[in-house]
């Protein structure tokens, strides 16, 4: 945890994993485990891109994570 990068990769893990734990105790789940990759795999790379020095490519990553999350997991729809 030394890098901005770190931090808001953690952070929005940890918001991804709120939601998909919110989501799998429903007793109907509204979306598979399978759409809870490419957000994860985001955060992962954009936390790599930024540690080495590729900071454009890594906060183009990171912001489509929420973006993602937003319009594919819709975590406000009810």
């Amino acid at each position: 945890m030394e890098t901005i990068y770190d931090w808001v990769t953690i952070a929005l893990f940890a918001g991804l994993i709120v939601l998909f734990l919110q989501r799998s105790t429903a007793e109907e789940p509204s979306d598979r485990m399978i759409e809870y990759l490419p957000p994860a795999i985001g955060c992962a790379l954009g936390n790599y891109l930024g540690n080495h020095d590729q900071h454009i490519l890594a906060i183009l990553v990171i912001a489509a994570v929420p973006v993602y999350t937003w319009f594919v997991l819709k975590p406000f729809a009810r």
